[in-house]
């Protein structure tokens, strides 16, 4: 008889195949050719990053035997002490009384978020999230096997009566919510509504997950308060802050602030995940922090991305098709635009690229029934004068 072939491989997990891949990571490999100027990914602008500053915290960090010693050897889950008590810090300074023990250094807030799903979410469990949200974040609830519903919004964002409702009818475990210069509306949720925001997770009992990677780009206007520093929300709120927008992704670091609680059982999940975020990483963030003004440098930052805001937004009537609407955001990294009836942003992505200018079509950023007519454009990677260029080119693709 013949040798009998080798028995198949175990199924993945249901999970791996249900959640499919990134539509923004798979458009910035088609822009990765010179010459493409794209509007897709919410990237810092490189030539904006303090290059001198972290090599210089990184020296200072690998300086003399023990220190390198203590950077380049495991360390405690819950992140470096020095770097805790610098983000808590941070987080007082904009109002949120906040201790080191409040804290806990992630490997970029994406990790934030992918503990408290871990810790909070079973398999079935409802999750809330604004409509349309981060894809990233439908990406990790999926995983998790959540049934995620979303909540009606409006130019200003999320509507707490609607919120109140389906609460009241779903008893979700969360509500994830990005109320600063959302991914990828732009959008900015007023202080009143993340009062009622608050009162309502507390009278009905439901955990905040507030996501807040954009809040120090702010062109113009005033700070809104945190949700987590809302009274109703203080037992009930995780607070997931990052480092890449205003010192740079390539570091992974991110934060969490969290009810202990908690913080505690997301400590066990990390753990579980990378034991600790990189020692050194967080040990050159934490020089950067003590010698370098991180506020004066973000203030830099702040008028490069103020001038490419506004280019984008001088330039959108001519190259988007009569009727085409768009907001404008007073900080972040995005503008939404919605096309005319009968426009479909995805199929008209390949003839944008074919001119050598990319965007995000909306649609992939939706639960349930997606506007196809949506687009997200980011306006911090290129140059005004670059920008120009690139409307010119997606005025001539989708005419």
């Amino acid at each position: 008889m013949p040798a009998a072939g080798p028995a198949p491989l175990p199924a993945f997990a249901a999970r791996a195949a249900a959640v499919g891949g990134s539509p923004v990571r798979e458009i910035l490999a088609l822009t990765e050719r010179p010459g493409v100027i794209s509007f897709a990914g919410g990237l810092p602008a490189p030539e904006l990053f303090d290059t001198a500053g972290i090599r210089a915290a990184y020296d200072s960090a690998l300086a003399g035997a023990s220190s390198a010693a203590r950077a380049l050897q495991y360390s405690t889950t819950e992140g470096a002490p020095e770097l805790r008590e610098a983000v808590a810090a941070r987080a007082g300074a904009r109002g949120l009384a906040t201790t080191a023990d409040d804290l806990l250094i992630t490997t970029g807030s994406q990790q934030a978020l992918t503990l408290v799903t871990a810790t909070l979410v079973e398999p079935g469990d409802t999750v809330l999230v604004e409509n349309p949200t981060y894809l990233a974040a439908l990406q990790c609830f999926g995983m998790a096997g959540a049934r995620v519903i979303p909540v009606p919004c409006d130019e200003r964002g999320l509507l707490p009566d609607a919120l109140a409702e389906i609460t009241a009818r779903e008893r979700p475990k969360l509500l994830y919510t990005v109320p600063t210069f959302q991914n990828p509306t732009g959008r900015t949720l007023p202080g009143e509504r993340r009062a009622e925001v608050a009162r309502t997770a507390a009278r009905l009992g439901l955990w905040l997950v507030e996501d807040d990677p954009y809040g120090d780009l702010r062109y113009e206007g005033a700070h809104e308060a945190w949700l987590a520093a809302h009274p109703g929300a203080e037992d009930r709120t995780a607070l997931i802050g990052s480092f890449s927008k205003v010192m740079a992704p390539g570091l992974r670091l991110g934060w969490l602030r969290a009810p202990a609680a908690l913080r505690r059982a997301a400590v066990v999940a990390k753990q579980a995940a990378d034991l600790h975020t990189s020692t050194v990483d967080q040990l050159a963030a934490a020089h950067y922090l003590a010698a370098h003004d991180l506020d004066a440098h973000v203030g830099r930052v702040r008028e490069a991305y103020r001038a490419r805001r506004d280019a984008l937004l001088a330039g959108l009537g001519a190259a988007l098709p009569e009727g085409s609407e768009w907001n404008r955001p007073q900080g972040g990294m995005f503008v939404w635009a919605r096309l005319p009836e009968g426009y479909d942003a995805t199929p008209l992505l390949k003839s944008a690229v074919a001119h050598d200018v990319a965007y995000v079509p909306g649609a992939p950023f939706f639960t349930g029934t997606p506007d196809p007519r949506t687009l997200r454009l980011s306006f911090t990677t290129h140059t005004p004068e670059e920008i120009g260029v690139g409307l010119d080119r997606l005025g001539a693709a989708l005419r």
